[in-house]
């Protein structure tokens, strides 16, 4: 496919994808979304990959919100649909198996906020702000935002947050835990390179149940200790555990095969 709203670059494993519409804030609009859902259901195949970051182009924002203008020609038959597609990518980017990470360079507001807080980490810049804005246009966060800003920051904040529609700045979202890591700005991609090759050096197979079972603490059609209990099963019988205990005995560096 050729995309016309991300950039899309690899290096040593790590992809970024960067959402380029800076004349519109990196607003989601329907031909943003609709790329990001292409390469994640076609393209990203976490065995070739050690970890993906996502970012916006230029330094005001990540992304400011979704594009208004489309919502105003919604009934609520479309709006429920287009809430469903982007649950439903958002869902693929949290239950990815290798780290998915964004990068703040700006502002994450409304649509911009809930996409970073699909991703497993966040790392800010220091000039970064959050807000879930979505009450000031008699809507609310649709995109996951009512769910998942709880799961980050408790029930309190969470709806102030979106209550109020004020924005916080970095170290407050630090804080709050909402993000991992304030960085200067600018070096919002390159911390989040550094904790992807840290990562890189695990155990894929582990990093990857590592993911989906944190992922089934909050999924109430699972078991959370249930699905530990089966990961642990599964991997006491690959051969990473083998190597790895072997290294660890061995006092050497792990090889691993990815299976």
């Amino acid at each position: 496919m050729l995309y016309k709203n991300i950039i899309i670059e690899s290096d040593n494993g790590i992809v970024t994808i960067t959402i380029n519409r800076p004349e519109a804030l990196n607003a989601l609009n329907r031909e943003v979304l609709s790329e990001l859902d292409h390469y994640f259901f076609n393209e990203a195949i976490a065995a070739e990959i050690a970890g993906i970051i996502i970012t916006g182009s230029g330094e005001r924002a990540f992304v400011a919100g979704a594009d208004i203008k489309e919502f105003l020609s919604l009934d609520q038959e479309k709006a429920e649909a287009m809430g469903r597609k982007v649950h439903r990518l958002f869902s693929k980017i949290e239950q990815f198996r290798k780290p998915v990470i964004a990068a703040i360079n700006g502002f994450a507001l409304g649509g911009g906020c809930e996409l970073a807080m699909a991703c497993h980490m966040r790392i800010a810049g220091s000039k970064a702000r959050f807000g879930q804005p979505e009450v000031n246009l008699g809507i609310l966060p649709g995109y996951g935002g009512t769910q998942r800003l709880v799961q980050l920051i408790g029930k309190g904040k969470a709806l102030e947050m979106m209550l109020t529609a004020e924005m916080i700045g970095a170290e407050e979202a630090r804080s709050l835990g909402l993000v991992n890591h304030v960085v200067e700005a600018g070096q919002e991609i390159n911390k989040a390179k550094e904790i992807i090759m840290n990562i890189s050096t695990k155990s894929p197979l582990a990093v990857g149940e590592v993911i989906s079972t944190v992922n089934a603490f909050f999924d109430k059609t699972k078991n959370g200790f249930e699905e530990e209990i089966k990961a642990f099963g599964r991997l006491s019988v690959t051969a990473d555990f083998r190597e790895g205990a072997s290294a660890f005995v061995q006092k050497r560096k792990a090889e691993w095969k990815g299976r």
